[in-house]
């Protein structure tokens, strides 16, 4: 269901409107996220938020942008992408995009995503974004426990602050089918 101010920017600008809409929500979201990294001193910020923010608000009525996926979905890429980087001994060493690509990252990347898919899949809550965490993590680009810790706070921020603009704003989520 479209809220009353994205249905009044649809009517006024069409696609531009939706977009800015999309758009003003998103950095709102992100900055929030970045502030709380800023104070800490903490990554709060990675790649993977950016897709899970576009979802939130570009098709919160979609299956994968409820914030039960989200967490879950990002919950089980960093778990994933954990006992990856562990497996391979990845986590005292620099990270692949630093040292270099070897294969060994490759086999973690690839199974890291692999594993998140499988478990997604089989409990039934999609969150493509997901696929860039395990990532993020397998190939030691943010690896230690506090790293972690931050990037779980960081999902968890965006996904209450996002999920509740879409309700303050009116924003309901189709049909949960």
């Amino acid at each position: 269901m479209e809220t009353p101010l994205l249905q009044r920017a649809k009517d006024r600008w069409g696609k531009l409107g939706t977009g800015l809409y999309a758009a003003v929500l998103s950095i709102v979201v992100l900055a929030a996220s970045g502030l709380v990294g800023l104070l800490l001193h903490l990554p709060w910020l990675f790649p993977s938020l950016g897709p899970t923010v576009m979802l939130f608000f570009e098709s919160p009525g979609e299956k994968a942008s409820r914030p039960l996926n989200t967490v879950v979905g990002h919950g089980v890429g960093l778990v994933a992408g954990a006992l990856c980087l562990y497996a391979f001994g990845f986590q005292d060493q620099p990270s692949a995009p630093v040292g270099g690509l070897t294969p060994l990252h490759v086999l973690s990347g690839v199974l890291s995503v692999g594993l998140t898919t499988l478990v997604l899949t089989w409990l039934g809550l999609p969150h493509p974004p997901a696929g860039a965490t395990t990532l993020i993590v397998s190939l030691g680009i943010l690896s230690t426990p506090v790293q972690l810790a931050s990037m779980a706070g960081a999902i968890i921020l965006i996904t209450v602050v996002g999920w509740g603009l879409n309700v303050l704003l009116g924003t309901r989520p189709a049909n949960k089918t």
